[in-house]
């Protein structure tokens, strides 16, 4: 959802996790249909040092010592529920948490188209 999010304010993003998942979260999708964005074919993919070199802000959501570190990279880490298994309400709700994270980030990167 993040990279989406930065997606469509024109940003390159990567998104990936520690312990990715065969797929995209069915309920992850439905709630990004909702609001235009298409999310059935992406594919997770693991975290990879490569990542958060080429990242300007590396965003983790609680993956500690397991997310690779590059002394001098910002990093930001947000407190969020994962959406699996979930209900529709409730992955709407972290939808909506994630767009207003990634709105405020952008205005805080210079970088950010």
């Amino acid at each position: 959802m993040a990279q989406a999010f930065w997606e469509r304010l024109g940003g390159d993003a990567r998104s990936a996790g520690t312990d990715p998942g065969a797929h995209v979260h069915p309920e992850v999708v439905d709630s990004m249909r909702e609001i235009g964005v298409d999310l059935a074919e992406r594919t997770p993919r693991a975290l990879t040092t490569a990542d958060a070199e080429w990242a300007d802000v590396v965003v983790t959501m609680g993956c500690g010592d397991a997310c690779p570190y590059i002394p001098g990279k910002r990093y930001v880490d947000w407190d969020l529920e994962d959406p699996a298994g979930k209900g529709i309400a409730a992955v709407r709700g972290i939808r909506d948490q994630i767009e207003q994270r990634i709105n405020a980030l952008a205005e805080d990167t210079p970088t950010q188209a």
